[in-house]
């Protein structure tokens, strides 16, 4: 099983070819094609390359499937002597990821 683990947005993700992931929003419109090249780990079948901090030469190539909204949080502030109630919700917006190949050079 080939295998990497890649940064986009300060956070690191799983990427196997084939699957998709959720990253923060980018800004690229659907269909079209990002490079991730902050790949930190790459395993293949029982090779395994740990950056310092990246590996060098490693590439994954994604397509971006769509825009999405995550699910909704609810923010309730409330404090009963003061009569304060405040309510607020908020939705994270994701840009999701066909991996289409991991390369190495």
């Amino acid at each position: 099983m080939k295998y990497a683990i890649v940064e986009s947005g300060g956070k690191q993700y799983k990427a196997v070819e084939g699957s998709t992931i959720e990253v923060d929003l980018l800004d690229v419109e659907a269909g079209a094609s990002v490079e991730l090249d902050q790949v930190l780990l790459l395993v293949e079948d029982e090779k395994v390359s740990v950056g310092t901090p990246v590996v060098k030469g490693t590439k994954v190539t994604t397509t971006v499937v769509d825009h999405v909204k995550g699910p909704k949080v609810t923010i309730f502030k409330y404090s009963p002597k003061k009569r304060i109630r405040v309510k607020t919700g908020h939705r994270q917006q994701y840009t999701q990821l066909k991996i289409e190949s991991i390369k190495v050079e």
